[in-house]
């Protein structure tokens, strides 16, 4: 991953996922440093779609883009680490609305709900063992 990675960025479609009907999910790919334009590249050829979000995460050290039903993520295996126990991300309409019927289910909140790049965010363990992401989209500041 190039330095200007770090610096924050932030493009999407569709920058707000409250009219969503139903999750997008995401399933993870993760690549490292100085490959995300090559890694993204293959998954537009390969889904014969071009991406539709690209954005840092500085305070992680990471980038990350969306192509189809893919999330890649690029980093160091240092940075990457913490999040390779996660099985998969989704795209909701309402974080607050999944954390409190997750809650109500007995999942395990692993990680608060709380402000990402592209809006808000948890990660909980289902009964079942699956560690999920669950973002919404909400345009920042400046409307992207």
């Amino acid at each position: 991953m190039t330095e200007h990675t770090y610096l924050p960025r932030l493009w999407r479609r569709t920058n707000n996922s409250s009219g969503l009907t139903r999750p997008r999910v995401f399933v993870r790919v993760y690549t490292g440093p100085g490959t995300l334009e090559y890694v993204t590249a293959f998954y537009e050829r390969l889904l014969g779609t071009e991406r539709d979000m690209w954005f840092t995460f500085p305070e992680k050290r990471l980038a990350l883009a969306t192509v189809g039903a893919f999330l890649l993520v690029e980093g160091t295996a240092e940075t990457l680490e913490p999040f390779r126990a996660t099985d998969g991300t989704l795209l909701v309409d309402s974080a607050r609305a999944y954390l409190e019927r997750l809650t109500a289910e007995g999942a395990e909140i692993l990680d608060p709900l709380s402000k990402v790049p592209t809006g808000s965010g948890f990660t909980a363990r289902h009964p079942d063992g699956t560690v999920i992401e669950y973002v919404e989209h909400r345009p920042d500041a400046d409307g992207n």
